[in-house]
């Protein structure tokens, strides 16, 4: 993918590489020893296939090419790391439909009329919801990051596994092409991503290699897209922003708590006297 930036982004983003590296290098001293005999291990194991890694107070995070990727489910179990946790992907292109997806309080905050930069979907990004820019260009932005241990593609493959005598768990990582996505599927070693694989191929349309059978969990069998990909159009929540605004009656303040007692007191009292009259 090409990054769009400007001589100032670049300018700044070169600037930051000698603070991203300090962060890195101070994460790792506060690493427990076990965390980095970890890490160490993995580059022995894998070489140049361990793309990236990071070590701190928190974890492990391992980043390989996908070539490995089944490889390291392996690899990992025989580390003693048996409890399988999660599998999911990330799509981290910038969603070409403006913040008008977020919440109402995003929408609010990027109005144009406020701050008069004039785009129709006032998100002050300078484009609009069909992802053009003001001159009907069209724009797609690559994330500014791919979280720990690094990216370099749009989608990554993540997972997590646990080692639950020692309570330690390990976050790792593939990139996937944009244009071949498929992965080797950690069903034989890990029976309980059979279902993980299930939704990520749903969602993102993340095909699985030796997965025993990818089908719907949540969608009906003819739908079509992947819901969970940045480009894939929300409709509704261009009807109803998301999280939606929820009618939510007030409660009466104590000025109207205390008119309404005095009023059913006085009722009371005409119905007493009534009652009264007729005995």
């Amino acid at each position: 993918m090409k990054r769009l930036s400007s001589p100032e982004t670049t300018e700044a983003t070169e600037s930051a590489e000698p603070e991203t590296e300090s962060a890195e290098t101070e994460a790792a001293a506060q690493a427990d020893p076990e965390a980095l005999a970890l890490v160490e291990r993995a580059q022995q194991r894998f070489g140049d296939n361990l793309a990236g890694s990071h070590a701190d107070e928190h974890g492990v995070v391992l980043r390989v090419a996908r070539d490995s990727w089944a490889d390291l489910a392996q690899w990992l179990k025989d580390e003693g790391f048996g409890l399988f946790n999660f599998l999911s992907a990330i799509d981290w292109m910038i969603s070409p439909f403006g913040r008008d997806m977020d919440s109402a309080v995003d929408t609010a905050l990027g109005s144009s009329a406020a701050t008069g930069t004039g785009d129709s979907d006032g998100d002050d990004d300078g484009n609009d919801d069909d992802g053009s820019d003001d001159d009907g260009d069209s724009v797609v932005e690559e994330a500014e990051g791919t979280g720990l241990a690094g990216g370099d593609s749009r989608f990554q493959l993540l997972a997590r596994v646990n080692d639950v005598n020692s309570h330690r768990s390990v976050i790792v990582k593939t990139d996937l092409p944009e244009d071949d996505l498929r992965a080797p599927s950690w069903v034989p070693v890990f029976a309980g991503a059979d279902w993980h694989e299930r939704e990520t191929w749903e969602m993102f349309g993340i095909n699985f290699e030796g997965h025993p059978g990818l089908s719907h969990i949540y969608l009906p069998g003819d739908f079509e897209g992947n819901p969970l990909r940045k480009d894939y159009p929300l409709l509704a929540r261009k009807v109803k922003p998301w999280p939606g605004i929820v009618d939510v009656e007030l409660m009466p303040d104590e000025g109207d708590a205390s008119d309404s007692d005095q009023g059913s007191d006085e009722g009371d009292g005409e119905a007493s006297a009534a009652d009264e009259e007729q005995s």
